[in-house]
């Protein structure tokens, strides 16, 4: 066993994943496995521990190909259908392991209840469907899984709250177009930053390529991963041979240790 983190990469692409469907854009047409991305999601793991962030539509793939027998839980950033459409399919979890633990905004835990209704309904509640662990979390209250503390880290995406994680030296953001001096304070000089780059044009609610490199150089990490990519943004291999050396363009599968 080992108490370093190691985190998998699920998935890094945007909302619509690439290929999007139907697509002829270049991007899409690739061949190269690093231009083809699923739905934005890593899992973190420790000694025993398996923790997803964010749990989209390609969760039961992402599941499968990393072959994941044990889940300890779900933290979720905000409410959007690329970060929680995979709930039910926890369903294997849950018959194997019980409840299974969730941690998100109560805004976000309103949303779910709304959408999948029958997961949290405990009346007369259908066999087959799973159940939660509820945990809200909360700005400025970190909050423990297994032996780690982990420290939630707000920010906007256009006019939306959405949760971030900071574990130990490692911290996760996306869907992120601003942040409060407050917040950066609490994640500056992260060994590891992973955050969002949807394209080289600006847009109104996420980091492009230009305002995502500024914001890595005020937190000043070791080392830095863009997720979150739309085919907007370019061929993987081409944008990652212009990217400082300590900024990497993430793709599926990727796993490192920190």
């Amino acid at each position: 066993m080992t108490n370093n983190l190691r985190v998998t990469f699920l998935g890094t692409g945007t909302s619509q994943g690439i290929p999007i469907i139907g697509s002829t854009h270049p991007v899409c047409l690739s061949e190269n496995p690093k231009d083809k991305r699923l739905r934005v999601s890593v899992l973190v793991s420790w000694d025993k521990y398996h923790y997803v962030i964010d749990c989209g539509p390609d969760f039961r793939q992402q599941m499968l190909t990393h072959n994941i027998q044990h889940l300890d839980g779900i933290l979720y950033t905000h409410e959007h259908s690329d970060h929680t459409a995979g709930l039910d399919d926890i369903r294997p979890f849950f018959f194997r392991q019980g409840s299974i633990p969730i941690y998100a905004h109560k805004r976000v835990l309103k949303s779910l209840k709304k959408r999948f209704d029958y997961i949290f309904n405990e009346k007369d509640k259908y066999p087959g469907a799973p159940s939660v662990q509820i945990n809200r979390v909360k700005k400025n209250s970190p909050f423990t899984l297994g032996n780690k503390t982990v420290l939630p880290i707000n920010v906007l995406h256009n006019k939306l709250q959405v949760f971030g994680y900071r574990i130990e030296d490692f911290t996760y953001l996306t869907d992120v177009k601003s942040i409060d001096d407050t917040e950066l304070e609490k994640i500056k000089h992260s060994k590891v930053l992973v955050v969002n780059a949807l394209r080289i044009q600006p847009h109104i609610s996420h980091f492009n390529l230009e305002e995502a490199l500024e914001f890595i150089n005020k937190v000043n990490p070791e080392t830095a991963y863009l997720t979150h990519i739309s085919h907007l943004l370019g061929f993987h291999d081409e944008v990652e041979a212009m990217l400082p050396p300590n900024v990497h363009l993430a793709f599926d599968n990727l796993t490192i240790t920190i």
